[in-house]
């Protein structure tokens, strides 16, 4: 996750909500920077040995050391992120087949138990702010791996807690928690590491390993689906969870420890960097991306309950097909984000979402095709069809989600990594969540339940219909990201006037 390389003690655009404008900040930045050159004759008579060394000259090793160390980390964090299909088919498995919910209830259990990642932006402020002892973000990933080691654990080594609702509920919103205290950790990890080694395009990467994961997950899910209780699944996956939080540990042990940033109490670092997330994100250039994301999200209704329990119970399909059905999806992504990555990038933004959403808008009929069993009339077998086209609509709104990661990862200010990253994904979450619920009513609008899908093809054109309004107000997304230029224009001269006025501060 990229962003620019702002100073943490004087962010430019963040000290006061009505500070001008990026390139009136740089000419203020320039007048007082050659004043400080005339007031203090004295810089010019440092000999080169006194002189200030680039700190990255000076940890050249140690950087490179920690910056390998944090890839290796959060690729593993993120992996097993992506992994954790393996465990969630099993349980979708479990809930539709030994617990026969009915689709409603399915779909409000997986969307209700994404509840925790709506707060992702109170765990990002109290990441920024409060500093555990150690390397600041990698005690909260443990926190967060231990506590879905715990909910994963009970599942499989308590066999009532996964027969009952409450309880399967509890497990579910507690494993969830900690993934999220996991996610808004790396997420900011990356970002700031992105900063300090200015290298772009951080977030591909984190995309890749999770479609790594992801294929992973589903290939061996739906391979071991039918071989082994879910409880085993349960359990394999906790073993993977500890296996990452001995390696999270002995990272933490392994660094110093820090304390709370600037010496302020918690309570007014917490004010601070809330105040700083709620001036970032009421710019144009970042609100403007941001809502037409959520918005095209959130109007979708999901009827991924619907689908799912229709193809187990009316087509009879095995849980292996619509496993490697995720697994083609999953590869399709990754080759997406390594397209993104290499050629992508350079298409204007506009015009890249644009085309995205007409697609993913046109992949959603093709579950009406599969209900409509249009395939079988041009002799293609449901099991082929899903195998090849199931996975495409879920695999495109991941990555429609990638360019706006990307360019609200560039203008994000730093000092603020943990809270703005999380706010993003927490919003991103919330409508999804908004468009599952919306999928829930209009299945119980539309009478689909289990044994009656006659109503599911009404459904499927709602959806396809709703992917294609937002385009109404493309126009709201930039062509490009002129501001990103000025800032880092803004960025390195404000960076040249801390090394010539020392200890002076803006």
């Amino acid at each position: 996750m990229i962003y620019p390389v702002i100073s943490t003690k004087t962010p430019i655009f963040l000290t006061n909500p009505k500070t001008p404008r990026i390139h009136e900040s740089c000419t203020k930045l320039r007048s007082i920077s050659r004043s400080s050159q005339h007031q203090n004759p004295i810089q010019n008579d440092i000999k080169p040995k006194t002189q200030f060394i680039n700190p990255v000259l000076m940890t050249n090793t140690k950087s490179h050391y920690g910056f390998q160390a944090m890839l290796s980390l959060c690729g593993l964090g993120y992996w097993v992120q992506g992994f954790r299909c393996f465990p969630w088919l099993a349980l979708n498995f479990h809930m539709a087949h030994n617990l026969n919910f009915n689709p409603s209830t399915l779909q409000l259990v997986q969307n209700s138990a994404n509840f925790p990642m709506v707060a992702k932006p109170l765990y990002g402020i109290l990441s920024d702010a409060f500093y555990i002892a150690g390397p600041h973000r990698i005690p909260y990933i443990c926190i967060g791996v231990l506590l879905q080691i715990l909910s994963w654990g009970q599942l499989a080594l308590i066999p009532v807690t996964g027969q009952t609702l409450p309880s399967l509920m509890a497990c579910v919103l507690l494993s969830n928690f900690g993934a999220s205290i996991e996610e808004v950790s790396k997420d900011a990890l990356v970002t700031e590491h992105g900063q300090k080694h200015r290298i772009k395009g951080l977030q591909s990467y984190s995309f890749m390993a999770l479609a790594i994961g992801g294929i992973l997950g589903n290939f061996l899910g739906g391979y071991f689906s039918h071989k082994l209780q879910p409880r085993t699944m349960f359990l394999i996956f906790s073993a993977l969870l500890s296996f990452q939080l001995a390696i999270s540990s002995s990272e933490c042990l392994g660094l110093s420890h820090r304390q709370t940033p600037t010496g302020k109490s918690i309570t007014d670092n917490i004010r601070k960097h809330l105040s700083g997330l709620m001036i970032a994100i009421s710019e144009d250039t970042i609100s403007k991306p941001l809502t037409w994301i959520l918005t095209s999200i959130a109007m979708v209704p999901i009827l991924s309950g619907s689908t799912f329990s229709y193809q187990i119970q009316c087509l009879n399909l095995d849980l292996s097909v619509i496993g490697m059905s995720k697994v083609i999806g999953q590869l399709m992504l990754l080759s997406l984000t390594l397209i993104y990555d290499n050629h992508w990038k350079q298409i204007p933004m506009r015009k890249l979402v644009g085309g995205i959403q007409f697609v993913y808008a046109f992949t959603l009929l093709l579950d009406l095709i599969l209900v409509r069993q249009i395939n079988a009339g041009i002799h293609i077998s449901n099991e082929v069809f899903t195998l090849c086209f199931s996975g495409l609509a879920e695999t495109l709104a991941q990555f429609k989600i990638l360019p706006f990661m990307v360019l609200l990862a560039t203008l994000c200010p730093q000092g603020c990594e943990g809270s703005f990253t999380s706010f993003v994904a927490s919003t991103v979450c919330l409508s999804s969540l908004v468009g599952g619920f919306w999928g829930v009513g209009l299945a119980a609008l539309l009478g689909i339940k289990g044994g009656d899908y006659t109503s599911l093809p009404v459904g499927l054109l709602i959806q396809f219909v709703a992917a294609l309004l937002p385009l109404g107000w493309i126009h709201q997304l930039p062509m490009s990201c002129p501001a990103e230029k000025e800032m880092k224009k803004c960025i390195g001269e404000t960076q040249g006037f801390e090394r010539v006025v020392g200890s002076v501060r803006i």
